[in-house]
């Protein structure tokens, strides 16, 4: 019997807090608890999605998974190896690693920097000097993400927001990483464009090998792209499974707020009603907030700090008593 695959990513009671003021007339310091406890894997060629509403803790997840974020405790491991111990890899051996591509293709792009200063910095940095081989390493990762050679000697305001955000997709790929991690990647596009960059993605993914965590509140996006789908609230993974169980069989009841609020298209607009099993919004702060929702099965589980398996490749998180 085959022994399951490694896993490219492994995350282990990973926590990241924040220290907050009072306020004005608050009594002194507190901590938030932007991630807490969490654990998740990602394996070689899937894409993994993390959604849920903004202030969740899911770029704070992302920023620590590229290292530009310090965790308060926990590990993450790479490969096996612990990328977050007493003597961690290098800014220039994680940047091989993972990258990023950001939710804003405006913001991400030095304006002052030629398309080619942005590709071919990292290169030199990592002992690229030559510049026929930067050159041609430019004007190739320029031609995986549907771009033409003679274009990087633009400047980033010469380019739509769909060519800007190719471009951030190009910079974090030049490295060859493993893992990209994709921070809302079509947020900041118009509609008619996110259909393309959304197939140029998973066309790279299958032709380089990529493995991908997107961090996305857009569920028709994660439905189109993930393999498996983590839910994130307030800091901890709620429901954990492969995307077509997500979406045909929500358990958690936040779960199930998030596909409830996909827009349907053939759907009469009614009145609007009050939610069923709404939540209050939780004081700041807190570390896992315990929720009001009630009559669902899954809360009768015994451990309440687990992802309990409730089917094949479908684990949710019971909440506390």
């Amino acid at each position: 019997m085959n022994s399951p695959a490694r896993p490219l990513l492994r995350i282990e009671n990973l926590s990241v807090h924040f220290p907050t003021s009072g306020g004005l007339f608050g009594g002194g310091r507190q901590v938030l608890h932007a991630v807490n406890n969490l654990n998740l894997t990602l394996n070689k060629g899937e894409c993994l999605s993390i959604v849920g509403e903004s202030g969740c803790g899911k770029s704070t997840l992302a920023l620590s998974i590229v290292g530009l974020q310090k965790p308060t405790t926990g590990a993450i491991y790479f490969d096996d190896r612990e990328i977050t111990g007493k003597t961690p890899p290098s800014r220039l051996e994680r940047a091989r690693m993972a990258q990023m591509v950001f939710q804003d293709p405006y913001a991400s792009l030095n304006p002052r920097q030629t398309i080619y200063t942005s590709l071919a910095a990292p290169l030199k940095l990592h002992g690229v000097t030559n510049r026929s081989e930067l050159e041609a390493r430019v004007e190739d990762i320029l031609r995986h993400v549907g771009l033409k050679p003679e274009q990087a000697r633009r400047f980033p305001h010469e380019f739509s927001g769909g060519q800007r955000q190719r471009i951030g997709i190009a910079r974090a790929l030049v490295l060859n990483p493993k893992i990209i991690v994709l921070d809302e990647p079509v947020s900041a596009l118009d509609v008619s464009i996110r259909a393309q960059i959304i197939n140029l993605l998973l066309e790279l993914k299958e032709k380089l090998a990529l493995s991908y965590i997107m961090i996305s509140h857009d569920l028709s996006v994660v439905e189109h792209m993930s393999d498996r789908v983590g839910v994130m609230f307030f800091g901890q993974i709620v429901e954990l499974g492969s995307w077509d169980k997500i979406f045909a069989n929500p358990t958690h009841p936040y779960t199930r707020r998030l596909i409830s609020a996909i827009p349907d298209p053939f759907m009469e607009v009614a009145d609007e009603a009050p939610l069923e099993d709404a939540a209050p919004s939780p004081p700041a702060g807190f570390r896992f907030y315990p929720e009001t929702f009630t009559g669902h099965d899954v809360y009768s589980a015994p451990a309440p700090s687990e992802l309990v398996p409730i089917g094949e490749r479908h684990k949710v998180r019971v909440a506390a008593a």
